[in-house]
């Protein structure tokens, strides 16, 4: 049985990824903003050295509600957990069988689980509306992925006696391999504006487009050894499923800041957490941090 290593130096290279993409975030987003020295005891008098506001006022005419749309870049994670992806193809070929009801070997093959790095690039649309100073809006975005695959093998051997008498010898080999091409997700947002700052939170639904593969190999074969007189049995076969644009649904949620630099473009930096539903019995969910450029009317 062979799982795949994830060493010190694949974790690291991993954080620094998502460490860039926050650096690249926060670098972007802090050096477009203006700070304007104030006075640090009496708000109101003139400007003094060594003393500032970061939070200096929107741009004039620059409004949080209306129509806005814009593109995206980020990077992030897709954790994979291969689980009882084969599970089907073994039931089935053991079905109507003493071995299944007894000893269940549709539970045996766990595949490990993995993650994979990759990017994502894209865009979004949405309107707001201002509600007692709050920013209610929703929004639709479209991601295209790239880099997010991963696959697993495992092999798993038993030998046991069943009630009628046989001793039974089961064999499973299993493959499986998902990619994720692109994503759309749906969500409502709440914010409130500190005066060009508008950090706010989303939550909604996600719907994944993967390609996936799941190949398995059972091996049985049984001998009696009771005294039955029971004649010994063999097989061997193999199943393939595999599906492309196959479309899984799932959660959308994370944190954000859009910050005003002109009364119409601002700067948006975002993290994303998503979860999909169970495809073919394989889990995947997905960190993404990212940052983009909108215009708002």
């Amino acid at each position: 049985m062979t799982y795949p290593r994830y060493d010190s130096a694949t974790r690291l290279r991993r954080m620094h990824a998502i460490w860039r993409a926050a650096c690249v975030g926060v670098t972007v987003v802090m050096a477009a903003v203006p700070l304007t020295a104030t006075a640090a005891d009496w708000p109101g008098q003139a400007p003094l050295r060594g003393s500032f506001e970061p939070f200096g006022p929107a741009p004039a005419g620059f409004r949080w509600d209306g129509v806005n749309f814009g593109g995206q870049f980020g990077v992030g994670n897709m954790s994979t957990d291969f689980g009882s992806s084969n599970s089907q193809q073994v039931a089935y070929d053991l079905r109507n069988t003493i071995v299944l009801s007894e000893y269940h070997p549709e539970t045996w093959t766990t595949l490990p689980s993995g993650t994979t790095n990759g990017r994502t690039f894209g865009g979004f649309i949405g309107y707001s509306a201002q509600w007692d100073g709050v920013i209610i809006g929703a929004d639709v975005t479209y991601n295209k992925a790239s880099g997010f695959s991963q696959s697993a093998a495992d092999s798993t051997s038993r030998q046991f006696n069943t009630s009628n008498g046989y001793n039974n010898s089961v064999t499973i080999d299993a493959q499986s391999s998902v990619k994720l091409k692109d994503y759309a997700t749906f969500r409502a947002r709440a914010g409130y504006p500190f005066g060009q700052f508008m950090p706010y939170a989303f939550a909604g639904v996600a719907v994944g487009r993967f390609d996936y593969s799941v190949t398995t190999r059972i091996r049985s074969s049984g001998t009696d050894v009771g005294g039955g007189g029971g004649s010994p049995y063999s097989t061997d076969n193999t199943y393939v499923d595999s599906k492309n644009n196959a479309f899984s649904a799932g959660f959308a949620g994370g944190l954000g800041i859009d910050v005003a630099l002109t009364p119409n473009v601002f700067l948006r930096a975002e993290w994303e957490y998503l979860a999909f539903a169970e495809i073919n019995g394989i889990r995947n969910s997905l960190n993404n941090g990212r940052v983009g450029v909108g215009i708002r009317f």
